[in-house]
């Protein structure tokens, strides 16, 4: 039978879901494959305003694009009983790698999660991201990141349930929402389909889905989404969550377009700096082209200047031999090409 629930993917709406402890215990169980019987939460609160300034939307962005739950769960072992930490993150649009890491450091600094009353033995940490974009493994709705110790020599595998290892290593579960769509292979994917976004029914606030092809242990979910639907300050909240989500969006696309537009002009600039840069090259070429001419025209001069030196040299030995012999200034000038005055003054010396 198809029925209409709330769409699990609005923040509002998951925490609706997840302040029901028996929810947020089978879901967890699902995802980390592990049996929770005891769960101690606090969320990351997001309150959503409708008075809230549109200039100051940039101020709670992180708290609009990452839900975050951190838990104290003890779960059931074969051995007996394990406490663990986990933390829940759900990001409906594309998140920063770096603010997941901080929310992680943040659980690995903090000396109260531990078990001891020292607090020098670390709980283990469970992270789990239910994210409404790729992480980057296709068609895979759910993924497993484990511990994995391995004898480095032999390539043997290890036990990696180990204190030292647990406690500086952690596991991750990722669902990728966008792959669940008609992907029912076991019960956790069944379970998860509630937040199938291709199950949308018109209004981006319903999912309708088939009630019966949920088992009977996970229709308290169905119920509770329905119930959330019916809640007028969910369906108000969820319209407010639209109205910031829709202005993040114009705002993402206008900076956008300012980051095009400067992309743009600064490869417009590189274009013309690299054509300047041909033109100076260019220049300097010529440059140095006139620079060698100069240097061959002043060489040819200076040769010049030698030869009419030693020309007149010999002009005034010659003129000194006529004058010797006593042949006249006119002859002597006729000769050498010596003025009058030049050969006189030759006489004088």
């Amino acid at each position: 039978m198809n029925v209409q629930i709330a769409n699990p993917i609005y923040d509002t709406v998951f925490k609706y879901l997840m302040s029901d402890s028996r929810i947020a215990r089978a879901l967890l169980s699902a995802i980390i494959g592990e049996k929770i019987v005891e769960l101690d939460f606090s969320a990351t609160e997001r309150v959503l305003r409708k008075d809230v300034d549109r200039e100051d939307l940039d101020l709670t962005l992180e708290q609009l694009t990452v839900c975050r739950f951190d838990f104290r769960a003890k779960i059931k072992t074969d051995d007996g009983y394990k406490t663990v930490l986990i933390e829940l993150q759900k990001a409906r649009m594309e998140s920063d790698i770096m603010r997941f890491r901080r929310y992680l450091g943040e659980l690995y600094q903090d000396v109260e999660n531990s078990y001891d009353d020292d607090k020098l033995k670390p709980r283990q940490i469970y992270c789990v991201y239910i994210l409404n974009h790729c992480a980057g493994y296709k068609n895979r709705p759910v993924v497993r990141v484990g511990n994995f110790v391995t004898d480095v020599a032999t390539e043997e595998q290890l036990d990696s349930d180990n204190e030292f290892v647990n406690g500086l290593n952690h596991l991750s579960w990722i669902v990728q929402v966008e792959y669940l769509k008609e992907k029912r292979r076991n019960e956790l994917e069944r379970l998860l389909s509630i937040f199938d976004q291709s199950c949308i029914s018109g209004n981006r606030h319903i999912l309708e889905i088939d009630e019966s092809l949920y088992p009977e242990g996970h229709r308290r979910i169905i119920r509770k989404l329905r119930e959330a639907f019916a809640s007028k300050e969910v369906r108000e909240n969820m319209k407010l969550e639209d109205d910031y989500f829709d202005e993040l969006i114009r705002k993402e696309a206008f900076i956008a377009k300012q980051r095009e537009v400067i992309v743009q002009k600064d490869r417009a600039l590189a274009q013309n700096a690299k054509a300047l840069a041909k033109k100076d090259e260019a220049l300097a070429k010529n440059v140095k082209e006139l620079a060698k001419k100069d240097e061959a025209l002043a060489k040819k001069d200076e040769a010049l200047a030698q030869k009419e030196s030693e020309l007149a040299e010999k002009n005034f030995r010659t003129a000194l031999k006529m004058l010797e012999k006593g042949m006249s200034i006119e002859d002597v000038s006729e000769v050498t090409g010596l003025s009058a005055r030049q050969i006189q003054q030759l006489q004088q010396t």
